[in-house]
């Protein structure tokens, strides 16, 4: 198996710390808000990758946290605390926020058939456990202690910009930075490990004692801390998003291998972003979609997770609803043709893993985790003349990756007056008697069912 390691900027063969077993820590959401698709996207790739290595027979162990509370609106320890924004819009503690969005997400989550992790630790649990680390990086010279906070010294770690290969002088926010959040600090890239319950946190929500004094903890030490309490100190894997490079990640590294004095993880994997319309996703702008919205227009969330095998997770995508109902299309006529498979086979052979659609299909996974091209040799095996019990017996293998329940049928029964109406209403538009197609539309809807038009034909469902 060749992975691509952010690390090094390059290819390499997945060697696992232990036989057969994957360490797989995967960065979660902060839990103020409704997740948009675009992390949705990321949390569905971690999931075909994991997906990908239980099918190659790997055991994986893998965690996806929650931040609750610390990350503030800037990944630079500035601004305000996103939970506590988030309690303060809604008039609920930053508990009740973090309970709501979380089992918001993950409805969301299950809607996409996204397998539940191993550990979904919450920071908040691990305070002790960071407080800890934090001392250990004081007692060996790492950090320091401000007026405002503890802060770690990026000086003294000379690798720190190993992952995101900046010069330090230009780190985070460019040469010659004047105006840092907290004048005491060394260099405007020391970053925070503990903040105190003063200055522009005098007012904070959710604050402990410590050692050093009554605050919260930096953003970054709760990935190390949670990463290493639940998988060890060097792990294999770890995911995030792009964003994640500079800032976040780095700091995971610089705080982890200072105070375990170890390796921290050996593949770094970064998912890039989803775009809107050629443009990045905004709320502001009405782009940041959730999941719910994309139902409310009429989708099934499987529609929006075959759009997601469309593009590697290292490359952008762009999301329309041109190509959402191009996905969903799609969809629609995989699951038909396992269903015809499925009334012809009165047994399912087992895998043939000699079979040329299986191994190429491997080698996908292998490379980099292929998913796109792994999709597209399903849709060969699918039209190929492989006989129809080996042919289901493939598919439904592959499917333990991609994650489609495709046994389960999208077709609905729809009856023969239904589909005269919708073919009828076709014909009004193609002639350009809008109105005529109108109120076919309108009796269609009378009837129970709903038609969505795509570009070459339309799709008739349950209303």
């Amino acid at each position: 198996m060749k992975i691509y390691n952010t690390l090094t900027r390059s290819f390499e063969e997945f060697k696992p710390l232990k036989d057969s077993e994957v360490l797989f820590y995967h960065c979660g959401p902060t839990v103020y808000w409704v997740q948009h698709i675009g992390n949705l996207r990321a949390m569905t790739w971690a999931d075909l990758i994991r997906r990908s290595f239980k099918f190659l027979d790997y055991r994986v162990k893998f965690v996806r946290n929650y931040t609750d509370v610390g990350h503030l609106t800037s990944d630079e320890d500035e601004g305000e605390d996103k939970m506590e924004k988030g309690a303060k819009r809604e008039g609920k503690s930053p508990q009740e926020i973090a309970d709501k969005y979380i089992s918001i997400f993950e409805k969301d989550t299950r809607d996409l058939n996204i397998i539940d992790p191993d550990f979904k630790p919450r920071a908040s649990e691990y305070v002790k456990e960071m407080q800890e680390m934090i001392g250990k990086l004081i007692e060996d010279g790492y950090a320091y202690v401000t007026d405002l906070a503890v802060v770690y010294d990026v000086s003294k770690f000379p690798d720190y910009n190993k992952l995101n290969h900046q010069k330090m002088d230009l780190n985070v926010k460019g040469a010659g930075r004047g105006v840092v959040d907290d004048p005491q600090k060394k260099h405007f890239a020391d970053f925070n490990l503990w903040v105190f319950k003063k200055g522009a946190h005098q007012n904070a929500l959710q604050t402990w004692d410590s050692p050093w004094g009554e605050g919260f903890p930096g953003w970054h030490i709760e990935c190390s801390v949670m990463a290493k309490s639940l998988l060890g100190e060097t792990i294999d894997i770890h995911m995030g998003g792009v964003e994640h490079i500079p800032v976040h990640h780095t700091n995971e590294i610089a705080q982890s291998e200072a105070a375990n004095g170890k390796p921290f993880v050996k593949y770094w994997l970064h998912n890039e972003h989803l775009n809107v319309d050629s443009a990045k996703m905004a709320k502001s702008q009405g782009t940041g979609f959730t999941l719910k919205e994309i139902v409310d227009r009429g989708f099934d969330p499987s529609d929006l997770r075959y759009f997601f095998l469309g593009a590697h997770y290292r490359s952008k995508q762009n999301f329309t609803f041109d190509a959402l109902k191009g996905a969903a299309t799609g969809l629609c006529n995989l699951k038909e043709a396992v269903a015809d498979l499925k009334k012809n086979t009165e047994k399912v052979p087992s895998v043939d893993k000699n079979n040329e659609y299986y191994k190429r299909f491997v080698e996908s996974l292998n490379n980099d985790f292929e998913i796109p091209q792994a999709l597209a040799v399903l849709w060969e095996l699918i039209k190929s003349k492989t006989p129809p019990a080996e042919k289901l017996s493939l598919a439904l293998d592959f499917d333990r990756v991609l994650g489609l329940n495709l046994i389960e049928s999208k077709t609905v029964e729809i009856p023969e007056e239904i589909d005269i109406l919708c073919q009828e209403r076709l014909d009004a538009k193609k002639s350009g008697d809008y109105d005529k197609a109108d109120q076919l539309r309108d009796e269609i809807r009378k009837r129970g069912f709903e038609v969505e038009d795509f570009k070459d034909g339309y799709r008739i469902k349950k209303g």
